[in-house]
């Protein structure tokens, strides 16, 4: 959405709540996740994305149980809800209409390009069946719920691997294709690969993956974590016998939770012939010594679903004061209008009717207010104290170009109102300039 203000950097991550975390969800996306919404200049999103798990999970209690865990997982690694904007995707109802109007422009091409989609048709013609089998219209769309989900919000940035750069480049198709169709709404987004953060291989050297069945939960208690640990594949060269720190996943792994200087010293005693039980043993350690809070954490966390629901949901009204007015605003762009805004130019002269109109005043605390009045006089915005009538003068022309986008971007400076006195001063908002249009052009 446009703005003529300095905005922080927008970020945006999400997870889908399709079974239990592991160590690679943690080292691939929430450590390093959880340290960027710290940044200064920095505004973070976090969702957990449980519209994306229906296309491939049929099992209500593991959607359920899985959204538990992740939420608890986020929250237990330091993610901060008061710094952040943390909601549960399904939450934001805005989402989903959003997705429609990004189908009603995306290309059937694009979407058949998607790679999650040609793999199965791949997948499906290798097994001799029909292309199309076991697709779901859910798994075609996906890529386009996924834009809704980075445009609802104008993520500027999407931390993403590297399997997922093309939705993300879709995503920037999709926000251009609206923009020339109904005007500029849309930032576009870039992915952003950081390759510092590492993939990690699970038990069999593979990549760490639910699909694999090779994970290490991020919160196994202590004695799962050492048995799961020792099960990792290694070779056969005994103790005393030089190893090779390539192609070792238990390398690796220590790697990614070890200081440069601890994994120097791992890489010396593979060189020098240490034990793979006494690797082992040193890779526990270490991924203990830093897992053991968060577990604690973890674990108050999960015995109290109840404070996780109700952090979700101050999470989800935080979401939609920014995701409401900016729908109202994309349906009016669209053409999903007040009918009544709607007359035309002979129409408003001959019935000379009054228009909506801002009223600016002085309060005895020394501050400066303004309200936004309908047609009848009636309030529909009520703004909060301003130091100077300058400040609240540039506030009242920011809402008067943006509309709909400016209320969203003055939310803090507004007294808190519903959707329905959201939709009418948005909705004033686009008369008013229809009628600032109309007399200029007259």
């Amino acid at each position: 959405m446009a703005s003529s203000s300095p905005a922080p950097l927008r970020v945006l991550t999400g997870i889908t709540p399709s079974g239990t975390p592991h160590l690679g969800n943690y080292v691939g996306s929430i450590r390093h996740s959880v340290r960027q919404s710290v940044a200064p200049g920095v505004e973070s999103f976090f969702f957990l994305a449980d519209y994306h798990a229906l296309i491939k999970v049929q099992e209500p209690a593991l959607i359920q149980r899985s959204t538990l865990e992740i939420a608890a997982s986020w929250l237990a690694c330091g993610l901060d809800p008061e710094r952040v904007t943390f909601y549960r995707q399904s939450d934001i109802a805005e989402i989903t209409e959003l997705t429609w109007f990004l189908t009603c422009v995306t290309g059937k091409g694009v979407l058949n390009r998607a790679h999650a989609y040609k793999a199965q048709l791949d997948k499906n013609v290798a097994k001799g069946e029909d292309p199309d089998s076991d697709v779901t219209a859910g798994l075609f769309m996906y890529p386009v719920l996924m834009g809704a989900d980075i445009l609802m919000f104008n993520a500027h940035k999407v931390p993403v691997g590297r399997d997922q750069v093309q939705h993300i480049e879709m995503a920037r198709d999709m926000a251009q294709r609206f923009n020339h169709q109904y005007g500029e709404h849309f930032t576009l987004p870039d992915a952003e690969i950081d390759d510092a953060v590492a993939t990690l291989p699970g038990l069999d050297g593979r990549k760490m993956s639910k699909s694999y069945g090779n994970t290490i939960p991020l919160f196994a208690p202590r004695a799962q974590l050492q048995k799961q640990i020792a099960s990792i594949v290694t070779d056969s060269r005994a103790p005393g016998e030089p190893k090779d720190t390539e192609g070792s996943a238990l390398f690796q792994i220590y790697q990614a939770f070890a200081s440069a200087e601890e994994t120097e010293a791992l890489r010396k005693a593979y060189a020098e012939g240490i034990g793979w039980g006494d690797a082992k043993q040193m890779l526990f350690e270490r991924i203990d010594r830093e897992m053991a809070p968060l577990r604690a954490r973890y674990e108050e966390l999960m015995n109290n679903p109840a404070e996780i629901e109700r952090i979700l949901l101050v999470g989800a009204d935080k979401a939609r004061k920014l995701s409401r007015p900016f729908m109202t605003e994309l349906r009016h762009a669209v053409g999903l209008r007040n009918l009544a805004a709607g007359r035309d130019k002979t129409a408003r002269k001959a019935a000379k009717v009054a228009k909506p109109s801002f009223k600016q005043y002085r309060e005895r605390d020394g501050l400066f207010y303004f309200k936004l009045l309908d047609a009848s006089g009636a309030a529909l915005l009520q703004s909060r104290g301003f130091a100077s009538p300058q400040e609240a003068g540039r506030a009242i022309a920011a809402l008067q170009q943006q509309r709909g986008a400016g209320l969203s971007a003055l939310a803090d400076q507004l007294e808190p109102v519903g959707t329905e006195e959201l939709s009418a001063a948005s909705a004033a908002l686009e008369a008013l300039a229809e009628a600032t249009t109309a007399t200029s052009g007259s």
